[in-house]
């Protein structure tokens, strides 16, 4: 899927955003706020859906909005407006200071400290704009979609595939002389198919995402992998309870370390609402893990030259030799803690996980006999005790061998527990996403079922 339009330039439309954003800030220094924070974006894109090999839906988005924090003292108001007129502007500035009037003093609001702020861009290479029509997507949608059908005979149904493309543009600024901006590009396609042998029907799902067009998956190979993923689940089965080691697949384990980065997050911990409570400096994983936040990543989906205050990202780890060496702190989360901004204001960008040696097929045989995840379910995580409990599916394993489906069960544990019973992570990395990981490998966990 070649890009069909590189980069058609963005000065007038930078130019604009920028200027509001200074109208903002200009006007919020006017109503008498004593410092302010100001975003404005505008998305453009295209979606749309395809089943049995007709249209279903097209639809064309033009999104914009912006949002203002002002601060008079200590007191923190904000307000938004989907309308960037100049009398939008007003009003909004005009509610975020009636609000910041009205609310309590706080010790701890207040814009970043200046020298956190970001005052070199690196080049991510994030704008891979997609110039697709309506037509061209439908196309793509109905290959995906055919070449899974056409896969095999069980393959009896289908619950459509649907491409998306988008691009954007995003300014920051602040009272503090931050002002920045920068366009994004996201793209995707998926499939969902449905099976059927006997009495028995599963459905499954394949999809690729990503900033430019040509690092997608062809749309056939997506239809065929969201098929063989279908296909493989017929006729699964329950287990009885047990005990077992645990292999999450890729594509899941992601979720895992989502998990941990919840607790390790300020407002969790600041809250006194997670089990890794004062752990810092202390093993919460075994020695061979290496986990890093890589914000500048090229192309990557989580990379930002800063984040959602202006504070400059950074490359670091937050787990080095097993061992947790950083928090994910914003600036007012930083100051509850008596600690500095890690940079992750909005969350953590390209969360790395050194991989091994192993790929899937090693990783089987290294656990033998046990469970390989590659579906959970609900929400059942503690974060402030670690209690574990999902409903899943996937495979039973023996002798390093996939031998059936398996589903209508659920895995449990403790995540404190699971993290430090990590016994390896595969190298078949899965990059679609904000967390770049393998397969992950637990010693043991329990597996409820009949």
């Amino acid at each position: 899927m070649a890009e069909m339009n590189d980069k058609p330039d963005m000065g007038e439309e930078q130019a604009r955003l920028l200027g509001l954003v200074e109208d903002l800030l200009r006007e919020a220094k006017a109503q008498g706020a004593s410092g302010a924070e100001a975003a404005i974006s505008v998305d453009r894109g295209l979606s749309v859906s395809a089943r049995l090999g007709e249209v279903e839906t097209i639809e064309h988005h033009c999104d914009q909005g912006l949002g203002l924090t002002v601060y008079i003292g200590q007191r923190k108001g904000s307000a938004s407006s989907t309308d960037l007129s100049p009398q939008s502007i007003r009003d909004t500035v005009a509610a975020a200071c009636r609000i910041a009037r009205y609310a309590a003093e706080d010790e701890y609001a207040g814009l970043p400290e200046p020298e956190t702020l970001a005052t070199a861009f690196p080049e991510l290479d994030l704008y891979h704009p997609w110039d697709l029509d309506a037509g061209a997507a439908v196309a793509l949608a109905i290959e995906c979609e055919d070449a899974g059908r056409q896969l095999s005979p069980e393959i009896s149904n289908s619950d459509g595939a649907s491409l998306s493309t988008h691009q954007g543009f995003r300014v920051l600024g602040n009272s503090l002389g931050f002002l920045h901006g920068y366009a994004t590009s996201r793209h995707s396609l998926s499939c969902a198919l449905v099976g059927q042998r006997g009495d028995d029907m599963q459905r499954d799902y394949w999809y690729t995402s990503a900033r430019a067009a040509g690092d997608l998956e062809p749309a056939a190979a997506v239809g065929r992998k969201a098929a063989e993923r279908t296909l493989r689940r017929l006729e699964g089965r329950s287990l009885t309870t047990r005990q077992c080691p645990v292999l999450f697949s890729a594509e899941v384990a992601s979720g895992l370390l989502g998990h941990f980065i919840g607790a390790i997050r300020g407002g969790n911990l600041y809250r006194k609402s997670s089990f890794l409570l004062d752990c810092l400096g202390k093993p919460v994983f075994p020695p061979f893990v290496q986990l890093q936040e890589q914000p500048h990543l090229p192309r990557a989906v989580g990379s930002a030259p800063y984040d959602s205050e202006g504070v400059a990202t950074r490359s670091k780890y937050l787990v080095k030799d097993g061992v947790l060496c950083s928090y994910v702190l914003s600036t007012y989360s930083a100051r509850k803690l008596g600690m500095k901004t890690t940079g992750n204001a909005g969350g953590v960008h390209n969360l790395v996980i050194e991989p091994g040696r192993l790929d899937l097929p090693g990783l089987l045989a290294a656990m033998g006999t046990g469970l390989l995840v590659t579906e959970l379910m609900g929400q059942g995580v503690n974060l402030v005790t670690g209690d574990y409990s999902r409903g899943a599916a996937g495979f039973w394993v023996e002798n390093g061998e996939i031998q059936y489906p398996v589903e209508e069960i659920t895995i449990a544990g403790n995540l404190r527990e699971m993290l430090a019973g990590i016994v390896a992570v595969g190298n078949d990395v899965d990059g679609r996403g904000n967390t770049r990981t393998g397969s992950v490998l637990v010693a043991n966990m329990t597996v409820a079922g009949n």
